[in-house]
C-alpha cells in the first residue's frame, strides 16, 4: 500500500508546485507584461533559488508553453460550458452569446491574452501539446458554425471555412483593441467590448444575406 501511495503523493506535490509557478508567473506577467516575465523574478517571489525552477521547467520558454497550454485549456473549458448550455432563443442569439464568452474571457484575463493571440517573445513557439487546445477549440467553433447553419443561420452554399476565419479576425480586432485602448474597463461596458453585438451583426450580415436579425438589442453574455 505505501508503495503505490508514494509515488502518487509525490506526483501531486509535484503537480501542484507547478500550479504555484503558473500562478506566480502570471502575476509577473499582469504587472510586468508577457516579455518581462523572468524565472528569476518567479523564483524571487516563491522564495527558492532559480536553479530549483529547472526541475520543473528547463527553461524560460518551457515555462511560456505551459502557460500557453494552460490559457487556451482555460478558454476552451469557458466556451464549451456555454455550448454545453444548449439552444437558446436564436441561432444568432446563441452565436452572440458563444463569441461574448469566448471575447470576455480574454480581456479579462489580460496576462494570457498576448502570448495566445500574439507573439511578443521572440523565438518562443508553443509546442503541438500546448497548442492543441487552441485547434480543438477553434474545430469547435466551426463545428458550432455548421449546426447554426443547419438552424438557417446562413443561407445555402456558404462557406463556413471563410465565415470561420472572417470572424476570427473580428473577435481578435475587438480583443485587440479593448486590450491595447481600454484595458481594465468593464467588459458589458468596454469602449470596444460593448460594440461586440454591432461588429457580429456586421458579419452576419456579410456572411447571412438582409435576413439576418439586428443583433443590436441583445445584450452580449
Amino acid at each position: 500500500m505505501t508503495g503505490t501511495t508514494r509515488p502518487d503523493r509525490r506526483q501531486r506535490r509535484r503537480q501542484e508546485t507547478i500550479e504555484e509557478v503558473l500562478d506566480v508567473a502570471v502575476a509577473v506577467m499582469a504587472e510586468q507584461g508577457v516579455a518581462g516575465l523572468t524565472l528569476g523574478e518567479v523564483a524571487r517571489r516563491m522564495g527558492i533559488r532559480p536553479p530549483s525552477l529547472y526541475v520543473y521547467f528547463d527553461g524560460k520558454n518551457a515555462l511560456y508553453d505551459a502557460l500557453f497550454e494552460r490559457g487556451w485549456r482555460e478558454l476552451l473549458a469557458t466556451v464549451r460550458a456555454v455550448h454545453a448550455e444548449g439552444p437558446g432563443p436564436s441561432p444568432a442569439a446563441d452565436l452572440l452569446a458563444y463569441e461574448a464568452a469566448f471575447v470576455r474571457w480574454a480581456v479579462e484575463h489580460p496576462a494570457y491574452a498576448p502570448l495566445m493571440f500574439w507573439r511578443p517573445v521572440p523565438g518562443f513557439v508553443p509546442s503541438a501539446r500546448a497548442f492543441a487546445p487552441a485547434v480543438e477549440l477553434a474545430e469547435a467553433s466551426r463545428t458550432l458554425l455548421g449546426q447554426l447553419g443547419d438552424r438557417g443561420l446562413f443561407p445555402p452554399g456558404t462557406d463556413l471555412d471563410l465565415a470561420f476565419r472572417t470572424l476570427t479576425v473580428v473577435l481578435s480586432g475587438v480583443i485587440s483593441q479593448q486590450l491595447a485602448n481600454a484595458p481594465g474597463e468593464p467588459f458589458e461596458t468596454g469602449t470596444f467590448t460593448s460594440t461586440l453585438p454591432d461588429v457580429v451583426a456586421m458579419w452576419l450580415a456579410h456572411h447571412g444575406g438582409p435576413a439576418v436579425p439586428d443583433l443590436r438589442a441583445v445584450p452580449p453574455g
